[in-house]
């Protein structure tokens, strides 16, 4: 094999090497989607700890949470409860829907907090002009009894399967959850836990424009944090993003160009 030829397989196999690590780490949010926290609060993600692949078939799902939260972000969007500290939302893009138009999508909510400190999460939607329409879930970490839809919480307009969930208790191995994962405020049954995927259906019953926002937060401190995961957001069965992800593309993009210019320069020398 010649030099020109190595460095063409090198390019190749740098690019490829490229693509496959930016797809395996994903962590950027869609285009067109808005988070509002710290900069390690939203994000894109695969099969990671206790949270599987969703039960839709897709190959990542996007989530948000309270690890490096902004403070005052991420209560409830019906009115903070009162002990909220820190947090982060997540807001689709928009997407236009007709009356009758069916709204459909998974959550799984993690926490490793407990006994006494009952972070939550939620999914709400809104019209373009931010106006909240319909308060779709609602989790919130205790030690025993269901956590969806959470106690202490306004009620849902969403059709959720499972109607309730208890706690997975013992494990809170998510990466979103930073230096948290894994970790159990006060011991393995205290509270800490994840849902498993959750399904949430609503019915949207004004034709508009809206979209879609998650938003977690941590209650009366700013330690063991908490997380929800979302995936597969389809509207009347149509999903309202894209994969792979724009950095991705990008990536093999310049990949693809660097192996052409190399070629075309091989050409021009003969």
């Amino acid at each position: 094999m010649n030099a020109f030829n190595k460095r063409i397989c090198g390019v190749m196999v740098f690019s490829v090497g490229v693509l496959m690590a930016v797809v395996a780490n994903a962590t950027a949010i869609p285009s067109g989607w808005v988070c509002d926290g710290g900069s390690l609060s939203c994000g894109t993600s695969g099969a990671d700890g206790v949270v599987t692949l969703p039960p839709n078939g897709n190959t990542s799902y996007q989530w948000a949470s309270t690890n490096d939260g902004s403070s005052g972000v991420g209560a409830l969007p019906t009115g903070a409860l009162g002990n909220e500290t820190n947090g982060a939302t997540l807001a689709t893009s928009v997407f236009s829907a007709n009356a009758g138009t069916a709204l459909s999508f998974h959550f799984n909510f993690v926490t490793s907090d407990g006994s006494g400190f009952a972070d939550y999460g939620w999914a709400a939607l809104f019209d373009s002009s931010h106006t909240l329409s319909a308060l779709l879930f609602t989790a919130r970490t205790a030690p025993t009894g269901s956590i969806v839809p959470g106690f202490g919480m306004p009620p849902v307009n969403a059709t959720l399967l499972p109607a309730s969930v208890p706690i997975i208790p013992g494990n809170s191995t998510w990466s979103p959850l930073g230096a948290d994962s894994g970790s159990c405020y006060n011991g393995p049954t205290a509270g800490c836990g994840y849902t498993g995927w959750v399904n949430a259906s609503y019915t949207i019953a004004t034709a508009g424009n809206y979209y879609l926002q998650i938003g977690v937060t941590n209650w009366s401190d700013t330690a063991y944090d908490t997380g929800l995961a979302m995936s597969g957001v389809t509207v009347d069965g149509n999903p309202i993003i894209n994969t792979p992800e724009p950095a991705a593309l990008g990536m093999f993009g310049l990949g693809l160009l660097m192996i052409g210019v190399f070629a075309r320069r091989r050409w021009r020398l003969g």
